[in-house]
């Protein structure tokens, strides 16, 4: 994200005797911290750090120092060069921090990391008021370091010291950026911070600043607007013959919630303009409804010739300037992608996959055919499980004596892996009815079996093995002549397990090498259809990933494991490629560098996002691949799919659910049937879910948790997990305004339904009546809309 410091040309314009909204600099306050700094996670050659209790440490020489401005956010940075061996962090244990003097807040920001190496781990903030109320806000908080995945934050460094000496860790270590919304009318007195539950993976604050809400004596009527930021993005549309870059601006609302009403409301079509020596606009940005305390945010359509400073301008329904607010960087799209890591790192996930929300995973493979596994464990990693450890004490081992005998190793599996039975046409049937709008097929698995062509670098794959066929390009030609309109991605592992090339590269769990057979311990197992390469990652991963890219035309590079890798030569390629085909594709953070995207495994973040994220999880409630172990009343119904769905997306994320074949090609029946009953609850209320966007103050109702909230530019959307009775209760205050319609998209016959604020706080009732709520598709998910009327 490029953005400079902001000013604003305030123009106070009267309009048809009524003051128009004004427009105002979006402020951060920095807040002093020294006074609760217990831990040193800086040093100079590693002498005194010891951020994580073991010792480690950031280099304070690769850092930024001072008052530092990110997002648009002004900081003080804690350290200096830190030779005197001073804190600079506050490891998280209930401290209090409390305000100057109690504070309206617009927004609170923070510069954070955690220790240990968990992934996204949930952290709650209680905020107490001067009224005596407190608000529980929580935080999904990154490791400063994840490996072999990848983590990328606001401040980055390659490396980190080790045992408080100049030995370092050579993963790339990070420290991020939290802003939150935050929830209430009354000013804030002060903040709990976290608890330190779990001492090998604890939450470290460096710095805070804070938005204060605008209290003007006009604000009670007038709209009090700020350009929170203005992010020159390197996706784009296509308009006629032209292809303008998307800037995303987000405008604020600074009134208080408590001055909610019409008049303190954008309740028209105000329009985004960007202009520059370098910049002008082509399709204005339109902000329909904007309410105090909020934000929204819309693209802006722009031709960007060179690097300018440019200026927002926001103009009333009337055509009327309301403001300007300049200093923006705007930066354009890049002509030509190079191997620079720092170019490829402002690469974003394209609009189509953001606007998608609900993909379906595929894991088919060799390992469908033993297709088992213990329960808790992941039946396509049969063939490492088996051999790990090699004795009866491995539920493995014992399944495989007692089901194939001694003398069958994995390789064997590969005659029986025949796809007699797939079928691409019925696949995308019930990919396109389960409502998906994209899928990513694994093309090679950590076993090296490939499900394309590999050409020349290995014969271990379908194309010459087994079903000797190219089962990707089957699925991918069908689904571009039948079902244009999914997305493609593939999925491919960077490493292999025992892949002999692999061996000068191997780690952990990817050792390479060839296995020991089983039960004949001196003996080495086959690794059937290897060529002669010389060099793992030259020869076999890098051309195959741009065989996915570029023969196959995969929209999405979803890998897995990361680890000793090419991506940024490969991204470059990629990313050019798909530019002089009119493509916009996208890459995850398992491929060892420049992610887009990161992926949490069975796992949904507990707060919004404000990187783009997707999570992903089988059918199966342990296992990706095929698992015969797994009782059919275990996979996930349409309640769990779609309430997962809604959930995710309510927090920047997007849903991809994965099926197992079995080794004959097809999805089994119970799978297929709870995808088409959640696809029947997508086909009534999938305006709920496909090209909404996260509400900036909140995913959910915190009160009880069972309301989701999602947004449109007309739309806002209230999804209930549990069945509501009579009425529809949202204990908060939402963008609802009088003339606005209520409809639940449940209802076949779009009957607009009663509603009301009560007066004191503002909070919605929907009078639901004799309307039947009966779950579409068997889904235990009611959708409720509210259509603004914006006239």
């Amino acid at each position: 994200m490029k953005l400079l410091r902001s000013s604003v040309v305030l123009l106070g314009l009267i309009f048809a005797g009524a003051r128009a909204a004004s427009l105002v600099p979006f402020t951060s306050i920095p807040l002093s911290l020294a006074d609760l700094f217990n831990n040193q996670a800086t040093s100079l050659n590693g002498s005194g750090g010891n951020f994580d209790g073991l010792g480690s440490s950031y280099d304070v020489s690769l850092l930024p120092t001072g008052a530092w401005n990110y997002d648009g956010i002004s900081y003080e940075l804690p350290w200096g060069n830190n030779t005197s061996g001073s804190n600079d962090n506050i490891v998280t244990r209930n401290q209090v921090l409390a305000l100057p003097e109690p504070t309206v807040l617009h927004e609170i920001h923070m510069l954070y990391a955690m220790d240990g190496n968990d992934v996204d781990t949930p952290m709650s903030f209680i905020f107490n008021f001067v009224d005596n109320s407190t608000e529980e806000v929580e935080m999904s908080a990154k490791a400063w370091w994840r490996w072999p995945e990848i983590n990328v934050g606001v401040i980055n460094t390659p490396y980190s010291f080790i045992n408080q000496t100049s030995a370092k860790n050579s993963n790339a270590t990070s420290i991020f950026q939290w802003s939150a919304s935050v929830p209430s009318g009354s000013a804030v007195e002060s903040i709990m911070l976290p608890s330190d539950t779990d001492p090998d993976s604890r939450l470290h604050i460096f710095a805070v600043s804070i938005t204060p809400s605008t209290l003007s004596p006009d604000s009670a009527t007038n709209a009090v607007l700020s350009v929170r930021r203005a992010q020159f993005s390197t996706r784009w549309e296509q308009v006629n013959e032209t292809r303008p870059q998307a800037v995303q601006v987000t405008l604020a609302n600074l009134l208080p919630i408590s001055a909610l009403s019409v008049n303190a409301s954008i309740n028209s079509p105000y329009t985004v303009e960007i202009s520059g020596p370098t910049v002008s606009t082509v399709v204005p940005g339109i902000v329909r409804r904007l309410i105090p305390s909020d934000q929204v945010s819309v693209d802006v359509l722009v031709t960007t010739s060179g690097t300018s400073n440019a200026t927002v301008t926001v103009k009333d329904e009337h055509g009327a300037v309301v403001g300007t607010s300049e200093g923006w960087l705007a930066t354009p799209i890049p002509a030509e992608w190079t191997a620079d890591p720092e170019l490829l790192s402002t690469h974003e996930t394209p609009t189509w996959y953001n606007q998608a929300k609900y993909g379906i995973f595929v894991h088919w493979g060799v390992y469908s055919v033993p297709a088992w596994a213990p329960e808790g464990t992941y039946a396509e990693w049969y063939n490492w499980d088996l051999h790990n450890p090699p004795n009866s004490s491995n539920p493995f081992y014992v399944h495989q004596l007692d089901t194939y005998g001694p003398d069958v190793v994995y390789d064997d599996f590969i005659a029986n892996f025949t796809a007699s039975k797939f079928n691409a046409s019925s696949w995308l049937d019930i990919f396109d009815k389960a409502g998906a709008k994209y899928f990513v097929l694994v093309t090679k698995h950590h076993d090296g079996f490939a499900l394309f062509d590999t050409e020349n670098t290995t014969h271990r794959g379908s194309v010459y093995m087994g079903p000797q066929r190219d089962l990707l390009g089957e699925l991918f030609d069908t689904a571009k002549q039948e079902k244009p309109w999914l997305h493609r991605g593939t999925y491919y592992s960077m490493p292999e397990w025992f892949n002999p090339d692999y061996a000068p590269y191997g780690f952990s769990e990817w050792p390479g090498g060839l296995a020991r057979n089983v039960f004949h311990p001196s003996e080495f197992e086959p690794y059937t259809g290897h060529l002669n390469i010389s060099d793992y990652l030259t020869d076999l991963q890098l051309p195959h990933m741009l065989t996915l890219a570029e023969r196959y035309g995969t929209e999405i590079m979803w890998c897995d494991i990361g680890g000793p890798n090419r991506t940024p030569e490969f991204a470059a390629q990629f990313y050019n490629n798909a530019m002089a085909k009119g493509a916009q594709v996208t890459i995850n953070n398992r491929c060892g560098a420049v992610p887009d995207f990161t992926t949490p495994e069975y796992q949904t973040l507990g707060a919004i996002q404000a990187q783009k994220w997707e999570t992903n999880e089988g059918m199966d409630p342990f296992s990706y691949g095929l698992n015969s172990n797994t009782n059919a009343s275990q996979y996930k119904n349409a309640t769990t799919i779609i309430q997962t769905l809604v959930d995710v997306v309510s927090k920047n994320g997007n849903y991809l659910l994965d099926v197992g074949p079995t080794a004959e090609g097809e999805i089994i029946a119970p799978m297929t049937d709870n995808l088409l009953a959640a696809g029947e609850w997508l086909a009534s209320s999938g305006a709920c879910v496909y090209n909404t966007s996260y509400w900036f103050k909140g995913a959910q109702d915190s009160v009880n948790g069972t309301l989701r909230f999602l947004t449109t530019p007309e739309t806002f959307c209230i999804v209930s997990l549990v069945e509501p009775s009579q009425t529809l209760s949202v204990n908060g205050q939402i963008p609802i305004l009088p003339g606005d319609e209520v409809v639940y998209l449940g209802d076949p016959n779009n009957t607009s339904l009663s509603w009301s604020t009560e007066p004191n706080t503002g909070y919605l009732t929907v009078d639901i009546g004799d309307i039947p709520l009966n779950p579409v598709g068997g889904a235990e998910a009611w959708a409720f809309q509210v259509k603004y009327n914006t006239g």
